[in-house]
């Protein structure tokens, strides 16, 4: 006889898992605002930067410069956190955006 399936059970361990994922990618972004030391910014100058940045990004050839651009501060970082302990948390492969650029 088949097993029954606990469909209260898997949607919880989907919320869970959903609720993780949304706290990671807040403390990833998070993490972005203080590593290019945006957190010197006002909280109102950072949000109108924000604003414009989205804006700007439906402007064609814009998201590509800025990708690169993005790229290449992620593999100067890596180089600058060498062997220590942290080294390997933030490296060029991750890209925090990723899931929001659509």
């Amino acid at each position: 006889m088949r097993k029954a399936r606990d469909y209260d059970a898997e949607l919880k361990a989907l919320g869970d898992k959903a609720r993780a994922l949304k706290v990671k990618k807040v403390q990833q972004l998070g993490e972005l605002v203080i590593a290019t030391g945006a957190d010197a910014l006002d909280l109102d100058v950072l949000a109108g930067a924000l604003l414009h940045a989205v804006a700007e990004a439906q402007v064609e050839g814009n998201r590509e410069a800025w990708r690169s651009d993005g790229a290449g501060f992620f593999q100067r970082r890596g180089r600058k956190a060498g062997k220590g302990a942290d080294g390997n948390r933030q490296g060029g492969s991750e890209t925090p955006t990723d899931g929001a650029q659509g």
